[in-house]
């Protein structure tokens, strides 16, 4: 892998600046037949429970235009699963794993942090905060300054010392920038920016909303603009906490944009729906990305986007050739 995409994120060293979104890669078996899990910066795991869950009946999954809504009700096989049969082969796969964690209540966040204690490969634990709170009328964790804290705060107790702890956010906070800021002071390394967006359908032929959860959750190009605008507003408020960028990444331009915004690593979620393959060639056009604007590396385009017009960051010693001479002009001679 090149240096020049080389990233850190928080505590963090990662080879690439791509991962997977929560639930989008499977146990990890289902991408390894299409490219060696290693190329990527970290794998996250879909969200683990603490029993295994079934999920919603079907239909659960819908199209929209340039995008998925899903309303999958968190299926699988429960922390014991997860830890007997996932958790082993994926530790086994070179690739640092980020294991997401979901539950009801702030103290199942904490009793799941503390069952990952020793487990082998668990680079890092991210709270999904976009969850219903149970105690709290069904509302979720997220929406909140305090109850987003106390689930970081759970996980952040029951998690190995030096685990880190990443919240996951989804956009539709008041005030993203203070759920964030409330998660960073309860003990989080960093944030996972967005989570879906929530959104319907209806079925014109039975009248009825085409899901049977009614509600999901809307993936896919059609959301990147407000993930861009929730990682940009974040990034000004805390510039010193790393961010994931996530929502509708198919290409290297999309990635570099979730960079420019704050972003020091990008998840990629339903495009690997369709293009399974997707993250080689992903990672190799935002190399291209990067060498055609002069950016040494990753780095040096994380809140670029912020910075005043005619700003140059360093090259950091990375081989960047150097533009083209002009061309000379053509003389032509002239007759007396």
């Amino acid at each position: 892998m090149s240096d020049r995409l080389r990233t850190v994120l928080g505590p963090l060293d990662l080879s690439a600046p791509l991962l997977t979104a929560a639930g989008c890669g499977g146990s990890g078996r289902e991408l390894a037949q299409f490219f060696e899990l290693s190329k990527l910066g970290a794998f996250v795991t879909p969200s683990v429970t603490l029993r295994p869950r079934a999920g919603r009946p079907t239909p659960r999954v819908a199209e929209a235009p340039s995008a998925l809504l899903t309303a999958m009700g968190l299926p699988g096989p429960g922390i014991e699963g997860f830890l007997d049969r996932d958790l082993p082969w994926l530790a086994e796969q070179d690739v640092p794993v980020v294991v997401s964690l979901a539950g009801d209540s702030a103290e199942e966040f904490g009793e799941l942090a503390a069952r990952l204690r020793g487990a082998p490969g668990v680079a890092a634990i991210e709270v999904n905060v976009a969850c219903p709170n149970v105690e709290d009328r069904g509302r979720m964790f997220s929406r909140h300054p305090r109850s987003a804290a106390s689930v970081v705060r759970a996980a952040r107790a029951g998690a190995a010392p030096g685990t880190p702890v990443l919240a996951k956010l989804a956009p539709d906070a008041a005030d993203l920038a203070n759920v964030a800021l409330a998660c960073v002071d309860a003990g989080a390394d960093g944030l996972t920016l967005i989570n879906t967006v929530e959104g319907m359908a209806i079925d014109t032929t039975t009248l009825r909303p085409t899901l049977t959860g009614v509600s999901g959750g809307l993936s896919g190009p059609a959301i990147r603009p407000i993930a861009l605008r929730c990682v940009y507003q974040v990034h000004a408020a805390l510039p010193d906490v790393p961010i994931v960028g996530v929502g509708g990444v198919t290409s290297g331009l999309d990635a570099l944009e979730f960079l420019l915004a704050g972003a020091s690593a990008v998840a990629v979620g339903t495009t690997l729906f369709h293009d399974p393959g997707a993250v080689p060639r992903i990672l190799r056009e935002l190399e291209e990305a990067l060498a055609a604007r002069r950016l040494g590396r990753v780095a040096d385009a994380v809140g670029l986007a912020h910075k005043p017009a005619g700003y140059v960051p360093p090259l950091a010693g990375i081989d960047v050739p150097p533009p083209a001479a002009p061309a000379e002009p053509e003389l032509k001679e002239t007759l007396p």
